[in-house]
């Protein structure tokens, strides 16, 4: 799909001016920075012979998923139903939801979700894979299936081992679903801040992992697809032996949080570019970009360019940044620039997202799998 068929409207007139000359608030990326943090993502994959299947819950644009695809991606992961329509009706022919599908007007909607892509979905109860088993068989469709193993970050999934073994025969014995293969998330390791602590915590959850393949591969059972990894671990977990694809995806952009707190060697590619509405003392810059334009609930954006702070605060359209030392050198009207504390819950406040080269506006793509919680 060439980019252009997702250029918002509101592109004609912008493209080619300064992104200082954007109206405020703005979502912005940086192609440069973020076609550099795909390459190094992609070629991390490649080296280790990983497939990459990288998670759009923080991109929402199939014209974004095309270019990973054309990067080297074999397809996309959602987290909605909703977010894999989206992908799908873009052209996306390969997506896994990496979350359970329940209930029948979803399950209905994944059924006829398949004459249109290969959506495939994660399961761990006997019941919800009935469901879907019947449902398909009805729609005339067969639907791939995970089954999700829980490793450590206890959330949803069989235990592994036995459980997992039992629930994959299962499956496995149905008409209407293909078992695909088994996936994991390893995410109780991304806060681990010392390295080799944390390579250490990350191989023992794939080795439980690769435990459980095996065992299922022992009993008779047929598990192609071992899937698992984001991008708070995806230079660890692509080179274990035995995965065959991971789900890193927001590692394009860069964040504080995957930097500063999941230990993520990225440069930063997505900011908020606001602009300066007040400055009622010295040392305090009031902006027109709050929590309803970028979130600070994992991690809080930060100003480029002021130096030391005293403190930042957001407000639901404000933002106030107290300086450590006075500063005249932005007035009321001059634009300032954030980087995004965490991009999957700021990308999707927005309608647009900006895409700059070199400082000037090359592109606006619409948010189009914003709000798909469903």
């Amino acid at each position: 799909m060439d980019d252009i068929s997702a250029f918002a409207p509101v592109a004609i007139g912008t493209i080619g001016q300064p992104k200082t000359a954007l109206d405020t608030p703005s979502l912005l990326v940086d192609l440069d920075v973020m076609e550099a943090n795909t390459a190094k993502m992609a070629k991390t994959f490649r080296d280790n012979g990983v497939n990459w299947r990288p998670h759009t819950k923080g991109m929402k644009i199939p014209a974004l998923a095309h270019r990973l695809i054309k990067a080297g991606a074999i397809g996309v992961t959602c987290a909605k139903l909703g977010e894999a329509e989206v992908m799908a009706a873009g052209g996306i022919g390969d997506i896994l939801v990496a979350n359970q599908i329940v209930g029948p007007v979803k399950i209905q909607r994944l059924v006829n979700l398949q004459r249109h892509s290969d959506v495939m979905v994660a399961v761990d109860n006997w019941d919800n894979i009935r469901e879907i088993d019947a449902a398909a068989i009805a729609a005339g469709v067969r639907v791939r299936v995970l089954v999700e193993v829980n490793t450590g970050m206890n959330r949803a999934g069989t235990k592994p081992g036995e459980a997992t073994v039992e629930l994959a025969k299962k499956a496995a014995g149905l008409k209407g679903v293909k078992l695909a293969g088994l996936m994991t998330w390893e995410a109780h390791t991304l806060r681990i801040t010392d390295a080799a602590e944390k390579k250490k915590a990350i191989e023992g959850a794939i080795a439980t992992f690769l435990g459980t393949v095996k065992a299922c591969r022992d009993a008779g059972v047929e598990i192609g697809i071992v899937s698992c990894g984001g991008t708070g671990t995806y230079w660890i977990t692509a080179t274990q032996k035995g995965i065959t694809e991971v789900q890193a995806g927001g590692g394009i952009f860069g964040d504080v949080l995957y930097r500063k707190s999941f230990g993520v060697d990225h440069p930063y590619a997505m900011t908020v570019l606001a602009t300066v509405t007040s400055r009622p003392e010295p040392t305090r810059i009031i902006c027109d970009a709050g929590k309803k334009t970028m979130t600070g609930d994992a991690a809080m954006p930060e100003p480029i360019g002021l130096g030391a702070l005293a403190g930042m605060a957001l407000s639901a359209e404000h933002t106030i940044v107290n300086l450590a030392e006075p500063n005249d050198k932005l007035r009321v009207g001059d634009k300032l620039e954030f980087v995004v504390g965490y991009t999957d819950t700021t990308l999707n406040l927005h309608d647009e997202l900006v895409g700059t080269r070199k400082g000037k506006v090359e592109v606006i793509w619409s948010i189009l799998g914003r709000g798909k919680l469903k």
